[in-house]
């Protein structure tokens, strides 16, 4: 592969150097399409394209990943490399982002629902680094699991208890009172999942200026707090779960305009201290007055 191959491949794709990016396809991928196909997209998807630029790298699922858009910032082109710089993926597809409300911001600023070190596996503005984003209840949300070596689960990945998050405590983003609880929903065996309970066992607390945190995926029956109750800043509500409409132990965190999440809109969330986190990130609970640098940190 050419030196820096990696970093200039938005170059490459649109040069047309079809023969040596699909040499570094991966077999599984070259078995999903054959040369022709992939020359024939690509070159229809280059037709309008001036230039590539890389918005984002990142390390995501054990694949370093890379997200290139178009001058026009409406076409998008994802690859995938694994750790001997195979390409283990290529995508094509429309950049749809939603300038307007990427511009609201939520009036109180939040801390992460957690208190130790957690991993960003869904978050961003944009639905590759966010599967959230297209849909509007739920646009700015995160999907925080705990991880340890690249891995989320120690020995068999059919167990609950061999994911690190769950049973790990669950706190207060911000005070608030707490207007819905709902628990008593079984978790899920690990790869299975309750579209008939999409949130699970949740919690949803009413902050100043009516904004509405939810927590969602709780373990069955750790929720702590109840309806009416008031709860400060990083007060347990409780432990992780893989309840709901989930495939592993992991949390989901969003605040909106509204106490129904179904007829709510996800606010983008202001954190203390400028923090911005996304996808590939690791997060920890960042209080008002806890130095930045012990709360957020890029990889």
């Amino acid at each position: 592969m050419k030196k820096h191959f990696k970093e200039q491949f938005g170059r490459y794709f649109l040069d047309g150097e079809f023969d040596e990016i699909y040499g570094k396809t991966a077999k599984s991928f070259q078995n999903l399409v054959s040369f022709e196909q992939f020359r024939e997209l690509s070159l229809d998807y280059n037709s309008d394209v001036g230039s590539y630029t890389c918005i984002m790298s990142n390390t995501f699922q054990g694949l370093d990943r890379h997200i290139w858009v178009d001058d026009t910032y409406s076409k998008a082109v994802v690859v995938a490399f694994d750790g001997q710089d195979i390409i283990q993926a290529i995508y094509l597809k429309p950049f749809e982002t939603y300038p307007n409300s990427d511009k609201i911001w939520t009036k109180n600023t939040y801390s992460m629902p957690i208190n130790d070190e957690w991993y960003v596996f869904w978050g961003g503005t944009n639905e590759f680094i966010n599967y959230h984003y297209p849909y509007e209840q739920q646009r700015y949300a995160y999907d925080l699991v705990k991880m340890v070596n690249n891995e989320t689960y120690k020995n068999s990945n059919r167990q609950n208890e061999n994911y690190f998050a769950f049973g790990a405590e669950v706190v207060a983003p911000a005070d608030g009172v707490v207007v819905e609880v709902l628990d008593g929903i079984d978790d899920n065996i690990p790869g299975e999942m309750d579209e008939k309970n999409l949130a699970g066992n949740y919690c949803i607390i009413e902050h100043e200026h009516n904004e509405y945190s939810m927590i969602a995926h709780f373990m069955k029956d750790s929720i702590c707090v109840k309806t009416g109750d008031k709860v400060k800043a990083g007060q347990l509500l409780g432990l992780c779960g893989n309840s709901g409409n989930s495939s592993e132990a992991h949390i989901h965190f969003q605040v909106m305009d509204h106490r129904d999440f179904l007829e709510a809109k996800s606010l983008r969330v202001k954190f203390h201290h400028g923090e911005e986190p996304i996808q590939g990130d690791f997060v920890k609970h960042s209080p008002a007055n806890k130095p930045e640098s012990d709360t957020y940190n890029k990889i």
